[in-house]
């Protein structure tokens, strides 16, 4: 009972930060019916902006601590950048081909990819930096689990961040349009909403979420690395299909899902075929529910 609480609770503070990223993957699928393949390169590069935010303000990376106010001033910066870059993607590697096939989109978001990876691996090097640590050393006991500060902090921020996405996506008249447009393309345009404007808004929301995410594993892990987009991004989009891609509740679940099967299958068969399971997820995800837990089939 003691392994198994344990790694419930390492379940859900990973999975927190898989739906942050599967987020972004169903909701661009939800309006444009692709996948966004350069969104695991935005995760990373969210991580990259708070360790320059860190160094800046001359905090010791290397073995180094943060307060939450550090932590905050280092997200708030990140996600904007993020939320740029993800219009700045849009703009100039979609929505040239947006009324292209499906084909076309998909080869645009693996080129974008590749750029950013390549760009991060050449600007910042290959090899892993440190981050500072979020309540380093610092935990509390459940019975016989032990859950650490920077545990709880991952799985606060994360409910906080989906919580004001809801509220945003369901009272916000922008949210109101971004549902609008997903539900019928045809009639929100006729209804006069502006597709440019909800479309880049998606992509700047999305963004910013997976640049949160790279913050909380930098943190987490004290570590951060350019091809740490890849493995987490295709984590992420198996949290999607799971969920049910294009369905945003569905995205949380399926992200908080995966992250349980995740360390559960780590500490009840091998550690080492952690990522392996997220793989074996998806093909049984795709095979059994092809819309996903909480997916509707589209016409």
């Amino acid at each position: 009972m003691y392994l198994l609480l344990q790694q419930l609770i390492n379940g859900l503070a990973v999975g927190g930060i898989y739906a942050l990223i599967a987020i972004g993957y169903t909701m661009v699928y939800g309006i444009l019916f692709f996948v966004n393949f350069a969104h695991g390169d935005i995760y990373m590069l969210g991580a990259f902006c708070a360790f320059f935010v860190f160094t800046f303000l001359g905090i010791e990376v290397t073995g180094g601590a943060i307060t939450v106010s550090q932590f905050l001033i280092a997200l708030i910066p990140s996600m904007l950048a993020c939320a740029a870059l993800g219009v700045v993607i849009e703009r100039f590697a979609y929505r040239p081909i947006r009324n292209g096939s499906r084909l076309s989109a998909m080869i645009s978001a693996l080129g974008a990819s590749i750029f950013l990876s390549n760009a991060a691996t050449y600007l910042f090097g290959s090899q892993t930096k440190p981050m500072p640590k979020l309540f380093a050393g610092k935990y509390f006991t459940v019975g016989s689990a032990t859950i650490s500060y920077i545990q709880t902090a991952v799985l606060i921020v994360s409910l906080i961040l989906m919580i004001l996405l809801h509220i945003f996506i369901k009272h916000t008249k922008l949210g109101k349009a971004i549902r609008a447009v997903s539900d019928d393309q045809r009639a929100a345009v006729l209804m006069g909403i502006d597709m440019d404007m909800v479309i880049s808004a998606t992509f700047a929301i999305g963004s910013a979420l997976a640049g949160a995410a790279g913050i909380m594993v930098g943190v987490y892990y004290a570590s951060i690395y350019p091809t740490m987009g890849g493995i987490a991004g295709i984590k992420a989009f198996t949290a999607a299909i799971l969920g049910g891609i294009g369905n945003i509740p569905g995205a949380m679940l399926g992200g908080i899902l995966l992250g349980i099967i995740e360390s559960l299958g780590g500490a009840y068969i091998s550690f080492g075929y952690r990522d392996a399971i997220a793989f074996v997820v998806l093909i049984i995800a795709l095979c059994a529910m092809p819309t996903g837990i909480l997916g509707k089939g589209r016409s």
